[in-house]
């Protein structure tokens, strides 16, 4: 009996959630495996961590329920508090402290769906997969070179030419801070006004460090309120730092003169440009840039990023840097790591934009029609010996005999090929190939889909046993 329309659920999802329909989903596991690929042939370990965590992993031990609500948390069996996981960092850290006996330097990768309150909008949505490598348990800076050099690497694999991993350390903007007399509880403000020279500009960023400035919506956002003397030196070090290049580091280390080698990271950024020398990484793609500002209250060490120079609009697509305190909420043991994160949505919808990625919906890619229900074992045979083969394979499986039909559903599907075999085909041991990708470029063309789907021109009849070499040499298989 059908259900009263008040008894129906409306067919609609969370606000901040997302479904992915096949093409998409299709795109995404593409470039998933290009990417584990690339992180397994440069020795990371595959983990997978639990989605749940206690509240106090991922919060700390002094958590109450305004901070609970932060996350999607909840009380759950045995009252225990949990939550689902924000990203996969923390847990990395609760697996390192519960595995005293692992393996150090661990280098691992993880991907997977994490969850986030915060309010939704444009391209931020409150579940999201993120991609992860990390190396912990070492403060050798060859680990850092090793992370660029596996960004740079991914991105060659999945086919994109112009980008660039950007790197510079956080002890440079110590250094800056304390030469250009900023004591250190206003640092990290004068940090964030620096990080925003891309979005805002110089100009903009400028009148952020002094009095402050009235944006484009006409809100007054306020400044810092640094002297004159020290916006002074601000500028002139951002004079030398948007020069870029390698030579900045000289002139930023000439500049900084007697700063402390802890505060300054101008070593740093030269070792890391070393390893990177030595293992061939090219330097148009990996380079210094003294700009960036990244996690202040989380890195410790070096920062990368990496922008799409053809769509810049979209921001660091693959970021990260060095933590030196991972396990401090689980361990007084030191364990220190570096890693970086890729955002899979936002670099699908960049691929797909550049082209670097194919959205057909299809797994198959013949479709084994049927027009003689007597003989389905004999189209059966055909779908085994596909699949056996290797070649993605479906058979048309709905209630109609009608060609045209199945064929049109193949279209829709967008099935490269399909396979057509009636009483005459047998009898001759033939078989019919249309090649519906070759109709669909036809179909473009042409404004009667009746005549494309009868076109000669996109089908040909073959002797059966020349079936899986003619199909595989169509795929390219």
């Amino acid at each position: 009996m059908a259900k009263s329309k008040k008894d129906r659920i409306k067919p609609q999802l969370l606000k901040g959630f997302r479904d992915y329909p096949p093409a998409e989903q299709i795109a995404r596991q593409k470039m998933m495996d290009t990417v584990r690929a690339v992180f397994e042939m440069m020795g990371f370990l595959p983990l997978q961590t639990a989605s749940l965590e206690f509240a106090e992993t991922l919060l700390g031990p002094h958590y109450h329920e305004d901070s609970l609500a932060e996350l999607f948390g909840f009380r759950g069996p045995d009252d225990t508090d949990m939550a689902l996981r924000y990203e996969f960092t923390v847990s990395l850290a609760r697996y390192v402290a519960a595995n005293p006996t692992l393996p150090l330097p661990f280098r691992r990768y993880q991907y997977g769906n994490v969850w986030r309150v915060d309010k939704p909008g444009p391209g931020r949505f409150r579940e999201f997969t993120q991609f992860d490598i990390d190396i912990v348990g070492t403060r050798n800076l060859l680990a850092d070179a090793e992370i660029i050099a596996a960004m740079v690497t991914t991105f060659e694999h999945l086919g994109i030419e112009n980008f660039k991993v950007r790197y510079s350390t956080r002890r440079l903007l110590n250094g800056l801070m304390e030469w250009a007399g900023i004591e250190p509880a206003r640092a990290q403000d004068v940090m964030r006004v620096i990080d925003k020279l891309d979005k805002q500009g110089r100009e903009a960023v400028v009148l952020e460090l002094g009095l402050g400035r009235v944006d484009q919506s006409g809100d007054t956002i306020k400044g810092v309120n640094l002297s004159a003397a020290q916006i002074g030196r601000l500028e002139k070090f951002l004079d030398i730092a948007q020069a870029g290049g390698s030579e900045a580091v000289a002139e930023i280390e000439g500049l900084l003169g007697k700063i402390d080698e802890s505060k300054n990271g101008i070593r740093q950024l030269r070792d890391i440009e070393s390893y990177l020398e030595s293992m061939a990484v090219d330097p148009s793609r990996a380079e210094v840039d003294l700009t960036i500002v990244r996690g202040l209250g989380y890195y410790t060490g070096p920062v990368f990023e990496t922008i799409l120079l053809d769509l810049p609009q979209y921001g660091s697509v693959f970021a990260g840097g060095r933590y030196d305190n991972l396990v401090d909420r689980f361990s007084s043991t030191s364990v220190p790591g570096t890693g970086a994160s890729i955002g899979i949505d936002r670099l699908l919808a960049a691929l797909i934009e550049l082209g670097a990625v194919e959205t057909e919906p299809a797994t198959s890619k013949v479709l084994v029609t049927v027009m003689d229900r007597e003989k389905l074992p004999r189209y059966l045979a055909i779908l085994r010996e596909l699949r056996l083969s290797g070649i993605p394979a479906e058979i048309y499986s709905g209630d109609t005999r009608n060609l045209t039909r199945q064929i049109k559903y193949g279209d829709r599907a967008r099935i490269p090929f399909a396979v057509i075999a009636g009483s005459d085909e047998f009898e001759s041991g033939t078989v019919t190939v249309k090649n519906l990708a070759a109709g669909r470029a036809k179909a473009m063309k042409t404004a009667d889909r009746d005549e494309w789907l009868k076109a000669e021109e996109i089908q040909e009849t073959i002797p059966a046993d020349r079936l899986i070499a003619y199909l595989k040499r169509h795929l390219n298989m």
